[in-house]
């Protein structure tokens, strides 16, 4: 196509809303262009971006074992109810009413659908594990959208969920997703620092979050030197080595009992690019999501949430 024909309405003039170098250099670059505060219509130059970013993460999920679905964004909130969370993001869920006066919901996360689509299609314990994802839109409507795509009100993202038959065997499912992540950022080009995370309206007893170094972040965290001398290094590293050094968002860093010497001890923004949660049972046990074991017994699966923003990654990248 000739690059007279092609749509690439650029600015000459930075936006005053656009207050990082990111969301700048997207609008004046014709990547996007604001529809309201914090959506975006995506144009030809920022949806190749996406495809090629969508491509890498569909890769890596289908060779860790993952399986593509695309799951509704139109969700029922009896669904929700059902999963014990109707009001657990409070007014960042954007709700409606159908023509029958059903309350429904825009999809803020799909924990409640997948586990409904699980129990209803899987019995037994030797269709077990099961991994499924989708790369699919998402809407939570923040009360101050700001810095582009990185915090904006409807966003692209990956989200994966797993089913496992025991803690023992989630466990492996985590890491062979947290493997994923790196393997992923790794190929974009990122260094991503796995840090411990609280789960928030998620849930679940344990949660990583992987943050890109960058001064425009919107979160803090604390991590040991020796994750710099990673990055500067080529080789290969044990994914069980990772999460054995320390490195903690500000909400689960504790000062007082950190073990990293103070001299060694690096303090930084960083832009969420991905979070893993193990979830136990905490929406399998409320929707009653359960196979046959082999004793013949029913057993309650146990379940991981793995989510990416396609979105944040090309902040991070830019």
């Amino acid at each position: 196509m000739k690059l007279s024909a092609y749509f690439l309405p650029t600015l000459r003039e930075t936006p005053s809303e656009a207050t990082i170098a990111s969301h700048r250099l997207m609008l004046r670059a014709g990547m996007i262009h604001q529809t309201a505060a914090g959506i975006y219509s995506w144009l030809p130059m920022g949806v190749r971006v996406l495809k090629k970013i969508e491509a890498i993460v569909r890769e890596e999920q289908n060779r860790a074992g993952a399986q593509e679905v695309i799951l509704p964004t139109i969700q029922p909130l009896e669904l929700w109810a059902e999963g014990g969370r109707p009001d657990a993001m409070g007014k960042e869920t954007l709700r409606m009413k159908d023509r029958h006066e059903r309350e429904m919901l825009y999809a803020p996360t799909a924990e409640e659908v997948v586990t409904d689509l699980f129990r209803k299609n899987v019995i037994s314990y030797r269709n077990l594990p099961q991994l499924l994802y989708q790369i699919h839109w998402k809407f939570r409507d923040e009360i101050r959208p700001r810095f582009g795509v990185m915090r904006g009100r409807e966003f692209l993202m990956k989200d994966c969920y797993s089913f496992d038959l025991d803690q023992e065997s989630a466990q492996k499912s985590y890491l062979r997703m947290f493997n994923c992540y790196l393997q992923t950022f790794k190929r974009m080009g990122l260094n991503a620092i796995p840090v411990k995370a609280d789960s928030g309206a998620i849930g679940g007893d344990l949660s990583h979050e992987f943050q890109i170094v960058a001064s425009t972040g919107e979160s803090e965290i604390f991590y040991d030197a020796a994750w710099d001398d990673l990055k500067s290094g080529s080789q290969e590293i044990n994914p069980q080595t990772l999460m054995s050094l320390y490195a903690a968002a500000d909400e689960m860093h504790d000062a007082q009992n950190c073990s990293v010497p103070k001299e060694r001890l690096k303090i930084a923004r960083g832009i969420e690019v991905g979070h893993v949660f193990y979830l136990g049972t905490k929406y399998s046990q409320a929707l009653n999501a359960k196979v046959t074991d082999a004793s013949g017994y029913n057993t309650i699966v146990h379940m991981e949430f793995y989510g990416i923003g396609g979105s944040r990654l090309i902040v991070s990248i830019i």
